[in-house]
């Protein structure tokens, strides 16, 4: 049976993860700096490409870093890809660190 999929912090980890029926599907990985998250690479499983479980995975990762007032820069190309599609997120990069990320 199909849940959900939640997206949830993994501090201890340094990751957001994807759980799809308690399954990790997914994570992007992260650096935490003060009042900062450094996105440095985001994985799904083999097992669960092409059901749209990186773009949810992305997009909880930035709607919990908007929730906490952290800034976000997207050193991973899939976060960055993400971003420069849904300008939504666009605020949470610092405006210093925009045009050398191309967003």
């Amino acid at each position: 049976t199909d849940t959900e999929p939640q997206v949830l912090d993994v501090p201890e980890q340094s990751r957001f993860e994807i759980r799809v029926d308690g399954r990790t599907a997914g994570f992007a990985a992260y650096r935490s700096k003060p009042g900062l998250l450094v996105f440095t690479h985001t994985e799904v499983d083999d097992a669960f490409e092409g059901r749209g479980l990186g773009s949810a995975l992305v997009r909880g990762a930035l709607d919990a870093a908007r929730d906490h007032n952290t800034a976000v820069r997207p050193d991973c190309p899939f976060v960055r890809a993400y971003i420069a599609r849904h300008d939504e997120y666009l605020d949470l990069v610092p405006v210093e660190l925009r045009e050398r990320l191309g967003l």
